[in-house]
C-alpha cells in the first residue's frame, strides 16, 4: 500500500509539473479559467502562450493553465505531441490554441474533443489552422488539417476556425507584415484601442474569408523584415484576423477568434498583443469588458526569440515558468 501511495504521489507530482498554471485572483476574470495549448514547432507558442497567460492573470484575475507539448523528461518540445495537462480543459471558460501537426493519443485528444462538443469558445492563432495531423487510422482523425472525413473535411482549422492550411502569402522569414484594420470594424469591441499599422515579424497567411467571417484585420506584407521597410505593392492585403461560430453536433455555437500571426516576437508591438487579449475577451463574451486602455503590459521578464525551427529554449520545463518574475523564457536573448 505504502509503495502504491509512492507511485500515485510520484505521478501527480510529474503531472503538476507538466503544465504551468497562473492561480485567478480580483478582476474581470475572477472565477474564469482559460487554457492555453502551447506546441507548435517554429513560432514559439511556447514563450506567447505563458506570456498571455501570466498578463490575464495578474492583470485581470483569470485563472490560466498553460499545457505544453514536452519531450520524455518533462522538459518543454516544441512541437511535440505529447500534452499531459489538457484535460484541464473538462472546466475551462476558454480554449486558447497555439499549435502545429500535432498527432495526441486518442486518451489526450478526448478532452478537446469534449470541450469542441459543448461548444466552448476558442481562440487559436498562426499554426493552429493545421493544429492536427494525423494518419487515417488514428482514432481521432478527423481532426486532421487533410481529413476527408464526411461532414469534418479539412480538420480542426477548417471546421472551427475557418481555414486549414492554405499557403504562405510572401517570403516567410524574408518579409514582415503589416496589420491593416479593416475601417468599416473600426468599432467592433475587439478594436477598442487598437492602433492601425502593427509590425509582425512572422510572414502572411493566405485566409481565404467565408460568408461567415467578420474580418477584421488584413496581412500586408513588406519587402523586408525591416519594421520600417515599405510595403510590397505586388501582394495586395489577405485576411489575417476574423470571427466566426462554430456548430456542434448538437446544434450548440461556439464563439471564434482567429489570427494568422502570432509569433512570440509578433507580441512586442502593443497593438498586436492588445488585438489579441481584446479577441481573447470577446471570444468569452466579455466585450462589455473590453477598454481602449486595458492593461496589457508585460508581466516579468519578455525576452522572444526570433522564430525558427529547433530554435526554443533547451531544457526548460513548465515549472521553470511559475510565478510573475520567471524570464520566458530562460536562456533566451535579451531584447
Amino acid at each position: 500500500m505504502k509503495f502504491i501511495t509512492l507511485v500515485s504521489s510520484v505521478v501527480f507530482a510529474c503531472l503538476a509539473q507538466a503544465q504551468l498554471v497562473y492561480p485567478g485572483g480580483e478582476g474581470m476574470g475572477k472565477g474564469k479559467h482559460i487554457v492555453f495549448l502551447a506546441s507548435d514547432h517554429e513560432y514559439r507558442s511556447e514563450e506567447t502562450c505563458p506570456m498571455l497567460a501570466r498578463l490575464l492573470s495578474k492583470h485581470h484575475g483569470f485563472k490560466c493553465t498553460v499545457v505544453f507539448g514536452v519531450d520524455g523528461q518533462g522538459n518543454i518540445e516544441a512541437g511535440s505531441s505529447n500534452i499531459p495537462g489538457i484535460e484541464s480543459l473538462k472546466d475551462a471558460d476558454l480554449f486558447f490554441i497555439f499549435a502545429r501537426f500535432l498527432s495526441p493519443t486518442p486518451e489526450q485528444m478526448q478532452p478537446i474533443m469534449d470541450y469542441l462538443a459543448r461548444g466552448g469558445p476558442v481562440v487559436g492563432l498562426r499554426t493552429s489552422s493545421h493544429a492536427f495531423k494525423m494518419n487515417k487510422d488514428h482514432a481521432c482523425s478527423k481532426f486532421s488539417f487533410d481529413s476527408k472525413t464526411a461532414g469534418y473535411e479539412k480538420g480542426f482549422g477548417h471546421q472551427v476556425l475557418g481555414n486549414t492550411w492554405v499557403g504562405h502569402y510572401g517570403k516567410n522569414h524574408q518579409q514582415g507584415t503589416r496589420i491593416q484594420l479593416i475601417p468599416s470594424q473600426r468599432e467592433h469591441p475587439i478594436l477598442r484601442g487598437v492602433g492601425d499599422g502593427a509590425f509582425v515579424h512572422a510572414g502572411a497567411y493566405v485566409g481565404e474569408a467565408a460568408a461567415d467571417f467578420t474580418v477584421l484585420a488584413n496581412s500586408q506584407p513588406m519587402v523586408s523584415m525591416d519594421p520600417q521597410a515599405a510595403l510590397d505593392t505586388t501582394k495586395p492585403p489577405m485576411p489575417c484576423t476574423w470571427t466566426r461560430e462554430y456548430a456542434t453536433p448538437s446544434g450548440q455555437k461556439g464563439r471564434v477568434f482567429h489570427s494568422t500571426q502570432g509569433a512570440s516576437e509578433d507580441m512586442l508591438d502593443e497593438r498586436y498583443r492588445r488585438m489579441i487579449v481584446n479577441g481573447t475577451l470577446w471570444a468569452m463574451g466579455m466585450e462589455e469588458m473590453i477598454k481602449p486602455h486595458l492593461d496589457v503590459s508585460f508581466v516579468g521578464p519578455y525576452q522572444p526569440r526570433t522564430f525558427s525551427f529547433n530554435g526554443f529554449a533547451k531544457n526548460v520545463k513548465p515549472g521553470d515558468l511559475q510565478g510573475y518574475d520567471s524570464p520566458i523564457l530562460p536562456n533566451a536573448p535579451k531584447k
